[in-house]
């Protein structure tokens, strides 16, 4: 059974002209195979005196003529995890084998030339010889296509990107109730690095703040009493990013902190409230902008709405004035059921430093679903690092 919806694929090649496909990037991958991923590469890509390389070939309309080209060491999992595509081959060491057997297999196909959409973003220069030197093939670049497709998550997506909201907070949780005064920023990220762990996800950074400081390197900066304290981190499951971040206090929080956390827990749930399919994506931010609009926060304050799945920031885009540049290809078009988006309010206050919400909303089909929405006020900090060694 093909795990995704090939129709719908089919469609959007149309729609761009492609004939067929030569897809590279390991998201892109797992998503067409199912989930399927080699666990020899996951972390890493590196190898001899090149890199691993998969390559799914997807020709329209035509499942059978699917062909996987995976690592010689791949025929292991595959083994014993199969994959609906009926050619599989598993005979490559580097790039250039493995693109050289996706262009053999079009020309066996498409012996007249056909249009091919590739992922340019994630393909390696050594490869880029085979591809040109095939010139029956037409490249053309496939990443709105294969964004398109994977905009809408399924049931089972969906299910992933819960466990893994919710494990990412209970692991800020943990680490926030468990470590305190004296704590470095470096063994605090270290330390949701375990807490991820334990709960069977990948760690994969994590965006620390302490005091007054923006800065959210990973140091030897201590927390201290009174301090705040923000985690933001992308725990992954299956491939499937747990993207929020949340706040802690060493003590209890004044005044000025409840304000300001309060300020941005409003925005946070003023965004929400237009999310629903057909609604118009460019709502989202000017529901935000209503809450900004004469705040004395607003100088030092920023909102942001993205989409996030497989890939930080993929489809939908709602806006190119962001942190991460990219074009606005979303922000007039109505969102669809399924869709996952991050809302994140940043403050970057003057003399108490990074404070910040971000929250993952999904689609329904009567409005929106928040995933792991716990832990949203000032969480407080824990044992002091003596106490702890004590303790020990």
């Amino acid at each position: 059974m093909v795990p995704f919806d090939n129709r719908h694929l089919d469609e959007l090649m149309e729609q761009a002209d492609l004939d067929a496909l030569i897809v590279t990037s390991k998201h892109n991958v797992q998503y067409l195979l199912g989930g399927h991923r080699f666990f020899f590469f996951d972390y890493m890509d590196a190898i001899g005196v090149s890199r691993y390389l998969p390559v799914l070939v997807y020709v329209r309309g035509n499942l059978d003529a699917a062909r996987y080209i995976g690592n010689v060491m791949e025929s292991w999992q595959l083994e014993v995890g199969p994959i609906w595509v009926r050619q599989v081959e598993t005979t490559s060491w580097g790039v250039t084998d493995a693109l050289s057997s996706a262009v053999q297999h079009l020309k066996r196909i498409f012996a007249r030339g056909a249009r091919v959409g590739i992922e340019a973003s994630f393909l390696p220069l050594e490869g880029n010889g085979v591809l040109t030197s095939a010139t029956f093939l037409e490249l053309a670049d496939a990443q709105f296509v294969l964004e398109r497709l994977r905009a809408r998550k399924s049931d089972s997506e969906l299910a992933t990107l819960r466990a893994a909201s919710e494990g990412v907070v209970g692991s800020m949780q943990a680490v926030f109730s468990r470590y305190g005064a004296g704590t470095t920023k470096r063994q605090l990220a270290e330390a949701l690095r375990q807490e991820l762990t334990a709960r069977g996800m990948m760690f994969e950074y994590c965006l620390v703040s302490a005091g007054a400081s923006h800065n959210r390197a990973p140091s030897d900066q201590v927390w201290r009493e009174g301090d705040v304290l923000c985690l933001d981190s992308g725990g992954n499951l299956d491939g499937y990013i747990g993207d929020v971040a949340r706040m802690a206090v060493l003590g209890e929080p004044d005044a000025e902190l409840e304000d300001a956390l309060a300020w941005i827990e409003e925005i946070q749930q003023a965004a929400r409230q237009p999310i629903a399919p057909g609604a118009i994506g460019q709502e989202i931010f000017a529901a935000a902008a209503e809450t900004f609009r004469g705040s004395r926060h607003e100088g030092y304050s920023v909102f942001l709405a993205h989409g996030m799945g497989l890939v930080s920031h993929e489809a939908p885009r709602l806006t190119n004035t962001g942190a991460v540049p990219y074009p606005n290809e979303d922000g007039a078009r109505p969102l669809e059921q399924g869709m996952v988006l991050s809302l994140e309010t940043t403050m970057l206050h003057p003399t108490r430093g990074f404070i910040k919400l971000e929250d993952t909303v999904i689609g329904t089909h009567d409005g929106y679903e928040a995933f792991g929405d716990g832990a949203r006020g000032w969480n407080r900090g824990g044992l002091p690092m003596e106490a702890r060694a004590t303790a020990v």
